[in-house]
């Protein structure tokens, strides 16, 4: 390969090095084959059927407004993610994710740009704030909220506690209001009929506005005061965990009080480097990734394993308790984000696991010698990568 000229490629085949397999010469899509080139020559350990676990939002339905857009995977495009949904929106500047709330709650990554968030809770205790790239805002199950985008917009990922969430299905003020008599609307403001001869006829959902003035002057001042708790949570300011080969960043209820529902780490993997083999013993896996390539193998038992290749913009899932690993395969570092309906982050190291079992049990179970349990490490490292013993792509 180091000697084609620039801009050419070989065009991948289904066949392994030991001869398994054979040239596809029929239709296909040679560029989608070489983005899952995992799923076109599976590992030789892969074995037996385990549900997609892959989607792309690139694939996915764009829904464009006047101030922006949304796009979102739910059970009908992943149908095994059960347990979390998600939405991809952007904001224009000054663009409004309108007055609204849900049934479920809402868990959100800032991807770039600022934007304005505000709600208020069921005792009347108000909140306002700007958040921007690395951000976390938090909205529990009922309360209403808005989004705005600040003068260089924004684009942010939305996680839901419910695989069958759809944004487009949500509690929106314009549509209980163009669903509700005006008589009856007069009645509960207090205010004449002709008050509401220009409110929507249907649901705004985005609407494009005027980008929103300094954040003092759109404060109002509640008598029952601000919230509690906050909403918002900077995630990329938080100090990492960092070991040999990348880096994690953990936030639940423990550092984020108000999260109950959605527990959630922001990991990163050095290229050769790898999220170690483990599994979660608390819930499912929903997986947003950020940045560059990796590739997922998840195990579920009675001899059954399959491998995903993953890129940025991709939604991975893997079902409660399973084994998996995700290695980067780029040249790039791989950031990705693991969501969990939970109030917090739980995983189970192989390694840690197997360090803390008596020796003997050990080496008799899998017929291994001192190479293996003389290394084996005691402390939990979520990333790894060993001089001499990583992955790196060929």
């Amino acid at each position: 390969m180091e000697n084609l000229p620039p801009g050419y490629f070989q065009v991948p085949q289904p066949i392994r090095g030991d001869g398994a397999g054979g040239v596809d010469k029929g239709p296909r899509d040679v560029m989608r084959d070489l983005e899952n080139p995992d799923m076109l020559v599976p590992p030789t350990t892969d074995a037996g059927l385990i549900p997609n676990l892959r989607y792309s939002f690139s694939d996915t339905h764009m829904t464009l407004n006047q101030g922006g857009w949304s796009r979102e995977i739910t059970v009908r495009e992943l149908p095994i993610a059960t347990t979390l949904a998600g939405v991809n929106m952007s904001l224009t500047p000054g663009g409004v994710r309108e007055l609204h709330w849900h049934q479920q709650a809402e868990w959100s990554y800032m991807l770039l740009g600022h934007a304005r968030i505000t709600a208020v809770d069921q005792n009347g205790c108000n909140f306002i704030a700007d958040v921007g790239p690395g951000d976390l805002w938090y909205f529990p199950p009922g309360i209403p909220h808005s989004i705005q985008g600040l003068e260089d917009g924004c684009e942010f990922l939305l996680v839901f506690d419910d695989g069958h969430f759809s944004d487009l299905n949500t509690l929106s003020i314009s549509d209980w209001f163009a669903h509700t008599p005006k008589e009856v609307l007069s009645a509960n403001f207090g205010v004449p009929i002709h008050a509401f001869d220009h409110i929507p006829g249907e649901q705004v959902y985005i609407y494009q506005d005027r980008v929103p003035g300094p954040i003092e002057s759109q404060k109002v001042q509640s008598p029952y005061g601000e919230v509690p708790q906050t909403f918002k949570h900077r995630l990329l300011a938080q100090p990492p965990l960092k070991t040999p080969g990348g880096s994690v960043r953990i936030v639940d209820s423990t550092n984020f009080p108000i999260s109950k529902n959605i527990a959630a780490a922001l990991v990163e993997i050095e290229p050769g480097a790898m999220r170690e083999l483990h599994w979660h013993p608390n819930n499912d896996e929903w997986q947003y990734y950020l940045q560059g390539k990796g590739r997922m193998t998840v195990f579920t038992g009675n001899g059954t394993a399959r491998t995903f290749d993953y890129r940025a913009g991709d939604v991975g899932y893997v079902p409660f308790a399973t084994g998996h690993y995700i290695e980067n395969t780029g040249t790039e570092p791989l950031w990705f984000l693991e969501m969990f309906k939970s109030d917090r982050f739980q995983d189970v190291s192989l390694n840690q696991w197997m360090a803390l079992t008596p020796t003997e049990l050990v080496q008799s179970n899998l017929q291994v010698g001192p190479e293996l349990l003389e290394a084996l490490r005691k402390e939990k490292w979520p990333v790894v990568k060993y001089p001499g013993f990583s992955y790196y792509p060929k």
